[in-house]
């Protein structure tokens, strides 16, 4: 080189480059982690209101089931737990579209016992749910509700 002249050599600028890399990786997984835990609190917030709308549609209607039988796991809109025509308030909680897309609901619901339980998977971690009953229980389970059960289980 001619003295006087000064830069970068290609080596320092490569590995300028790849520190750069790196760092931005690490980055955008914390941003994707974060982006699934808001969905996370965004299931958890709907589940949060549905338990409040189904104790109002039971004020009004004497029951969380219009169907007046056993639903196990559907939340339709045709046979849905708390099917309220005059304004649909707490059958909208039940409604897929407006959940983060990949989340699945379940909902049973026993019309004699007068009770009910609806479970969301979360997008942040496979295999685990939030649920929500009519006992006021709400917590993250990993056992997937299933026929007969009405209850949120530990």
């Amino acid at each position: 080189m001619i003295k006087g002249e000064r830069g970068f050599t290609l080596i320092e600028l490569l590995v300028v480059i790849a520190i750069i890399g790196v760092l931005s990786s690490i980055v955008l997984a914390s941003v994707n982690t974060a982006r699934d835990k808001s969905k996370d609190a965004k299931i958890k917030a709907q589940l949060a209101g549905l338990r409040n709308a189904a104790e109002i549609y039971h004020d009004n209607t004497g029951a969380y089931n219009s169907t007046g039988d056993v639903i196990d796991n559907d939340c339709s809109a045709a046979n849905s737990l708390f099917t309220d025509t005059s304004s649909s308030q707490a059958a909208s909680f039940v409604d897929p579209a407006n959940y983060p897309a990949g989340v699945t609901i379940i909902c049973n619901a026993d019309y004699p016992n007068d009770s009910y339980v609806v479970e969301a998977n979360l997008i942040s971690a496979p295999n685990i749910y939030w649920c929500v009953d009519s006992k006021g229980s709400s917590y993250q389970t990993g056992v997937a509700l299933v026929d007969g059960i009405y209850q949120c289980t530990p």
